[in-house]
């Protein structure tokens, strides 16, 4: 067939619809051929045929410019007068519309229903429904088969799979189809009324599931109501809400103090699998465990195969456990207890379950808390109970009984004083006022009531609107319980543990709020109390271990000086008298003198010099150094003293009292470097428990050195009396002046304490005990005993180094004396065993096998009367050497075992 004859059969075909003649304008049919193009120009629509969709909004544009000659429809001109008349209803509806013309049910919708299609909008406009809709095709050909058959159909909340957006979503629905009729009275498609519910149906059913857990919280609060022991609430606890959320398991353990191991207590486990109760490693289920508990977050674990190391992994899975949600407690930041629900396999949790546990885990814990006093409220419920049960039989004297009850249970609450218990009413404003809160927060009950509960807060919480998050927290979740800082009348603060129950009508309109409110602040101080005592503890322990390690060292020092101190003075005795020569050699003492001192100190520190204890009075000792203190300052500097004329005397070693005094005045000097003023004053006071740290209670004089020179920071200050600490320069402090004026203060049994600010000088105070009155001053020091001329003497020599030993034979020999040497304590008894002529034994205290001090005791036993001279590198005389010997210290010179000598043998 030609072209042209097909365009004449499709316009044959147009006029031949009869019907639709009296409906259209005249219209005139021209075809124009150019080339081999033929064009039909009489079928556009004219203005007056889109009439009926004006006013259409969108789609009444769209509809009316929409190339309808390219659907079964036709042109808008050929429309019939029933499709014209109902797609001008559709159009003008508010209500989402569309028209499904025809059997292919072609797509005619409102704007309404334009925003139902969303992301298909314009697409399907003038589309068979079945290519609009494809993922719902079967369902579309069931309403057209229906509708087009004359029959309707309705559907309430219908589900449906959809693909608006380019994601398939679910979407609920109010469907309701009706056929639509042609001209000619039969059905010619399908109306439809499309109105979207999803949003309802999700909200009912979140309402629902709301409804259902708060069913099930409420079940949970009857069930362990009665309960007041932890483990009983938290079995029941574990029990129900593992059963509710259909898990495996549900557990609940307490942390250990080391925050690492942690104890299930109990759990509740489904028919068929095993109880988890033991004691675990918080740290072999992965570092996403540790981190999120220990920082107060849920650990969420959906599949640990997948989704954590396999380390952490296989601890799970050894005890049976896929997934899980684990709940921590946090209190002051401590990681205490857990709750956890599991799943043998891997479980893709959900909000709600999230949800569930976090809420039942929060008013376990917090219902456990306040057991104590839900108890009594339980007991005076129950009292209520069976007065009314009373009260049933007797209808008349149902208002006095109900008064009476009343009055008890106010009784009762008043009764207690330990809790303040009170009512708000919604607005917050104080209604009811017992004995504990006027006893706890200071109010008379015409003082605070009617008064909003704010008044209890500090400023900045009242300003951060703490107040109204705690009743809104009551208000929505039933609870709000927290710790905090609450002010009293007389503007004191204490620490509060706070719970706030909204309170409802028997209609559950909300009434007001029940607020308790208990005094926790002694619990606190006793915490900080603990905290301070366990850092002093710390301290302690790291002094004394440096100390021992100073003790140490000062020994070791002490047998390197004394080698080579003896070692010089005897090669300067025998060296040419060269000025050169004896330059060197002095130098070389001289240097051997300061290591020895510095040893000295050290020895302070580490408290194992030998003091030298006895009655001291404190004005006349600094009378006696004041003029060495003075060239130690310097011009620029003035001393001023002060003491009253009472003083009692001090237990103290002269000698290292001075060194400490002169110690502490370096120090004042170096920190003014302009000079300035240096008081030293003296005070008797009686010291107890906890005054001073390190000092345990007594009679005490505190004498301190002052200045007002540059003082210290807190840093500073902390470290300043810790061995070789210095804020001096290279080589201008060898940071031991501090800390030997703390060994020798703590060796006397006193302390030393320091006080400084910056810029504001620095108060160093030495604390020393009164000595008993007993106590006998010094003796004069009396002339040094020379040595009788060519006594000559035996003389046992005992030391384990060889070099030592070797040099204080030779000092010896050097005096005259016949020398025996022994290299052990075990030799040396023999030596005693096998020869009667050794008139004196000198041995070294340190020695590998057999100590000095137990040689001497072994001699002794065997030759009591044999003199017996113990030289030693550390400072103290050792514990164990209980008899009466005469002690020489390391490093020594020839003078002074000469003298020590002499001394022993008489």
């Amino acid at each position: 067939m030609s072209e042209n004859a097909s365009i004449v059969n499709w316009m044959q075909r147009a006029c031949d619809l009869a019907f639709v003649e009296p409906y259209l304008p005249s219209r005139r049919f021209t075809v124009d051929k150019k080339g081999s193009e033929h064009v039909l120009s009489a079928l556009a629509a004219e203005p007056e045929d889109v009439l009926f969709l004006e006013n259409g909004g969108e789609m009444g544009q769209r509809v009316a410019d929409y190339d309808w000659g390219s659907t079964p429809l036709g042109p808008i001109a050929f429309w019939p007068q029933s499709l014209r008349a109902l797609v001008a209803f559709v159009i003008h509806s508010p209500v989402p519309m569309v028209m499904l013309w025809g059997d292919d049910g072609i797509m005619i919708y409102n704007d309404g229903y334009s925003q139902f299609a969303a992301d298909n909008h314009p697409r399907i406009l003038g589309c068979p429904v079945r290519q609009a809709w494809p993922e719902v095709a079967d369902f579309n050909d069931n309403v057209m088969k229906v509708g087009l058959a004359g029959s309707t159909l309705a559907y309430k909340d219908h589900l449906l799979r959809l693909n608006r957006t380019g994601t398939f979503e679910d979407v609920w629905m109010n469907l309701d189809y009706s056929p639509v009729y042609g001209d000619n009275g039969a059905p010619a498609g399908v109306l439809a009324i499309v109105v979207e519910t999803t949003e309802t149906v999700k909200a009912t059913a979140a309402l629902r599931a709301s409804e259902a857990r708060l069913r099930f919280l409420d079940k949970l609060g009857k069930q362990t109501a009665a309960s007041t022991d932890a483990d009983e609430i938290l079995t029941i606890t574990t029990r129900l809400i593992g059963e509710e959320l259909g898990v495996t398991n549900c557990a609940y353990a307490y942390m250990d103090a080391d925050q690492d191991g942690f104890t299930i207590r109990g759990d509740w486990a489904r028919d068929g699998t095993s109880s988890i109760v033991g004691h675990y490693s918080l740290a072999a289920f992965g570092e996403k465990a540790v981190n999120n508990l220990r920082a107060g977050k849920p650990l969420i674990i959906n599949d640990n195969l997948k989704e954590i190391p396999p380390e952490a992994a296989a601890s799970f899975q050894k005890i049976g456990i896929g997934a899980t949600i684990c709940m921590p407690l946090v209190k002051d930041r401590r990681l205490t207890a857990l709750m956890a629900i599991h799943h043998r396999l891997a479980h893709q949790w959900t909000s709600e379950e999230l949800a569930a546990i976090r809420e039942v885990t929060e008013r376990s814990w917090a219902h456990i808390e306040r057991v104590g006093i839900e108890a009594e409220l339980r007991a005076a419920a129950d009292r209520l109970k069976e007065l009314n049960e009373t009260l049933e039989q007797r209808v008349g004297e149902r208002s006095a009984a109900l008064e009476r009850s009343q009055t008890q249970f106010r009784l009762l609450v008043q009764g207690v004083t330990d809790y303040a218990i009170y009512m708000l009413d919604n607005d917050g404003k104080v209604t009811s006022w017992n004995a504990g809160a006027q006893r706890i927060k200071g109010y008379r009950p015409e003082e605070i009531i009617g008064h909003h509960f704010s008044s209890f807060y500090e400023e900045q919480d009242r300003a951060a609107g703490e107040p109204e998050r705690a009743l809104e927290t009551a208000r929505q979740a039933g609870r709000f319980a927290a710790e905090g800082w609450r002010v009293r009348k007389d503007k004191t603060r204490f620490r509060a543990s706070v719970v706030i129950d909204a309170i409802n009508d028997d209609a559950g309109n909300p009434i007001g709020f029940a607020k308790i409110t208990r005094d926790v602040t002694e619990r606190e101080e006793a915490q900080h109390e603990l905290e301070l005592a366990r850092e002093a503890l710390f301290q302690s322990q790291k002094m004394e271990a440096i100390g021992q390690l100073t003790g140490g060292i000062a020994h070791d020092f002490n047998n390197l000086l004394m080698a080579i101190s003896s070692s010089l003075e005897l090669l300067r005795k025998r060296a040419p008298r060269e000025p050169q020569i004896v330059k060197l050699l002095d130098n070389c003492l001289k240097a051997a003198d300061r290591g020895a001192a510095l040893t000295q100190r050290m020895l302070a520190f580490a408290r194992r010099q030998e003091l030298a204890t006895e009655r001291v009075k404190l004005p006349q000792l600094v009378g006696g150094i004041m003029e060495l203190l003075q060239r130690a300052l310097g011009p620029s500097f003035v001393i001023e003293t002060s003491f009253p004329a009472d003083l009692s005397a001090v237990s103290a070693d002269v000698n290292q009292l001075e060194m400490a005094l002169l110690n502490l005045a370096v120090n004042a000097r170096d920190a003014m470097p302009a000079g300035g003023t240096i008081s030293i004053a003296a005070v008797e006071r009686n010291v107890g428990s906890g005054e001073v740290v390190d000092l345990a209670p007594g009679h005490y004089v505190r004498l301190t050195l002052a200045d007002n020179g540059n003082g210290m920071d807190a840093e500073t200050l902390a470290r300043a009396a810790d061995p070789f600490f210095t804020t001096k320069g290279i080589g201008k402090g060898t940071g031991l002046g501090l800390s030997m004026v703390h060994g020798f203060a703590r060796q006397l049994g006193g302390a030393l304490q320091l006080e400084s600010r910056v810029h504001a000088g620095t108060h160093a105070h030495i604390w020393l005990p009164v000595c008993d009155a007993e106590m006998l001053e010094a003796p004069a020091e009396t002339e040094e005993i020379a040595p009788p001329a060519g006594t000559s003497r035996t003389i046992l020599v005992v030391d384990d180094d060889a070099i030592i030993l070797m040099n204080t034979a030779a000092l010896l020999e050097d005096l005259g004396h016949v020398v025996v040497e022994a290299s052990s304590a075990e030799e040396a008894l023999q030596i005693l065993q096998a020869r009667r002529d050794i008139d004196l034994m000198i041995t070294d205290q340190a020695m590998p096998g057999m100590t000095g001090s137990q040689l001497i005791a072994v001699v002794r036993s065997e030759q009591p009367a044999l003199p017996i001279i113990l030289a030693t590198g550390y400072g103290e005389t050792p514990s164990d050497a209980n008899l009466a010997i005469v002690r020489l210290g390391k490093p020594f010179g020839q003078k002074e075992l000469e003298r020590v000598v002499i001394a022993t043998l008489g």
